[in-house]
């Protein structure tokens, strides 16, 4: 599990900054104003690829970890053949209503020229669909390493590609939305280059290399089922996976329209775009980096559960349980209460003092909720895993609502403005949480001893945090240089977590010893009784 998540843990962490360091030339190039054409595109993308995507790769990793653990290898090399079809069927349909309906979400926007950055990433949703069969098809065999290979390669691909078409269209002369529309070419260009990728590492992979744990049951000669049942099993299993999550996507591109709209009660189009662009390109990609952490956590115990459940080993489900919520918790926390107190100086240091004023305090609120979100990636997975897909539609459902019903009362406020978006998104993410805790309780029986999970890790999370902004304020009066002073910050909020969270025993032995060289440190810790049991 822990190789799995450190895997795609890396590649992600390098995926999500490489997102955010794109962004800084891009603003640069296009202005608050214009990244709001990149990033409204994008939303919209972002939804179209969730209904498409989020769920059948899940269910194929899930069908092939079954599989795998009753020996049918027939059955699953047919599961990958007919998800294959499948996602390219649905890869055109979604890059055909994508193109050819970039007029009316523009309408919905009131945002003009915004068409022209929507078709430009429209073809994006056809790669992404042939990736995401390749995806499932590795994660089933807990292979994350091509998934992590060629989520490097696309980010890669997206910022070279991005700024270097993006400084063509600005030496042709070409107005923003042009320019915009560019940029996002390059995003789509860099998708393909991550497809591409993983149809090689396809053709090159051996699955007898990663079957020897059932080698005793596998065999070429069992029964497979009918390619319409392989659909039929792939959509039961991916339906409420993807209606969980594209409601919510859905749910952030209604949030885009109705803050483009009620800002513009007061504020001009020009105004409210700048408004926008500055959330979208300041603090969302900061808070998705803590997401690297999160993510990587719902891909592995997916297939993991999955086989735990179909071997009929509770305790097991349990443990893996068990060590994701704790996962999660242990290193997303310090995260999230470090770059709430350093929200303001870190967005000087990537953007600029000007771009910290308006941002600053957006990110300080937004962060918080990435806790919850991350909460709720978990918690979802735990469910699906259990065949409970049905529940976390439930929850995201309402927690859509909450969302969209906040900021439509927030954003009238003339002084609360474009903050209705993080408080909103607060409101949201703990309301899904929360319903996924309660449907886990009753359905799968497993309670969270919330006090062991949560109460010692936040301690040593708010001293962190103090840790940061005292350590930063100290640095500055001796320095006055704020970038060396947030770099040193960092650091010292690193150490201090550490030794907090160790100080109070906040950690297990058994948890220590999951780390590279864990066993060697387990032990020195225990003896200085650092560890709790």
């Amino acid at each position: 599990m822990l190789s799995g998540v450190l895997a795609l843990t890396i590649a992600n962490l390098f995926v999500k900054t490489v997102g955010l360091l794109l962004k800084i030339p891009l603003r640069g190039i296009l202005t608050d104003s214009g990244m709001a054409y990149y990033n409204n595109a994008y939303d919209i993308y972002a939804f179209l690829y969730t209904v498409s995507n989020v769920g059948l790769p899940t269910a194929v990793s899930m069908m092939i970890s079954e599989n795998r653990a009753s020996g049918n290898v027939r059955q699953s090399k047919k599961i990958m053949k007919v998800a294959m079809w499948l996602f390219v069927g649905i890869g055109l349909l979604g890059t055909s209503i994508m193109f050819f309906g970039a007029p009316l979400f523009e309408s919905a926007y009131k945002i003009n020229n915004l068409s022209f950055s929507i078709m430009a990433i429209a073809p994006t949703l056809f790669f992404i669909c042939i990736a995401s069969a390749l995806k499932g098809y590795f994660q089933g065999y807990q292979n994350m390493v091509p998934s992590a290979i060629s989520n490097v390669i696309e980010a890669v691909g997206k910022m070279a590609l991005g700024i270097l078409f993006a400084n063509y269209a600005v030496q042709k002369g070409e107005p923003t939305y042009i320019v915009a529309a560019y940029a996002v070419f390059g995003l789509t260009l860099g998708v393909a280059a991550g497809m591409v990728s993983l149809i090689i590492r396809k053709l090159l992979f051996k699955p007898s290399k990663y079957d020897t744990e059932y080698a005793a049951l596998l065999t070429d000669g069992m029964e497979t089922s009918s390619a319409s049942s392989i659909i039929k099993m792939l959509f039961a299993i991916a339906i409420p996976i993807t209606l969980s999550s594209s409601v919510m996507t859905l749910s952030n591109v209604l949030d885009g329209v109705i803050l483009s709209r009620g800002l513009q009660m007061y504020h001009t189009e020009d105004v409210a775009r700048d408004f926008i662009g500055n959330l979208k390109t300041c603090v969302t990609p900061i808070s998705n980096i803590i997401l690297a952490f999160a993510n990587p956590i719902t891909s592995v115990i997916v297939p993991l559960i999955s086989v735990a459940v179909a071997e009929g080993k509770p305790e097991k489900v349990k443990k893996t349980i068990n060590t994701a919520f704790r996962m999660g918790v242990i290193v997303i926390l310090p995260c999230v209460f470090g770059i709430s107190v350093l929200a303001e100086p870190i967005i000087a240091f990537l953007f600029g003092a000007d771009a910290a004023v308006k941002a600053g305090p957006l990110l300080s609120v937004h962060v918080i909720s990435v806790f919850f979100m991350s909460m709720i990636s978990t918690t979802a997975a735990v469910l699906q895993s259990h065949k409970l897909g049905k529940y976390p539609v439930i929850s995201v459902a309402v927690g859509a609502v909450v969302k969209v019903i906040s900021t439509l009362a927030l954003v009238s406020f003339e002084d609360i403005n474009i903050m209705a978006s993080p408080i909103s998104a607060i409101l949201s993410c703990f309301t899904i949480s929360a319903m996924n805790f309660v449907f886990i309780r009753k359905k799968v029986g497993y309670t969270p001893n919330f006090a062991k999970l949560i109460i010692k890790p936040l301690i040593a999370a708010l001293i962190c945090a103090c840790g940061a902004i005292g350590s930063f304020k100290l640095y500055y009066m001796i320095t006055g240089i704020a970038t060396v002073s947030l770099m040193l910050s960092i650091i010292t909020a690193v150490i201090v977590y550490v030794l907090a969270i160790l100080l109070i025993r906040g950690i297990t032995r058994e948890e220590v010893e999951m780390l590279p060289k864990g066993k060697k440190l387990a032990k020195l810790l225990s003896k200085m009784k650092l560890l709790a049991e």
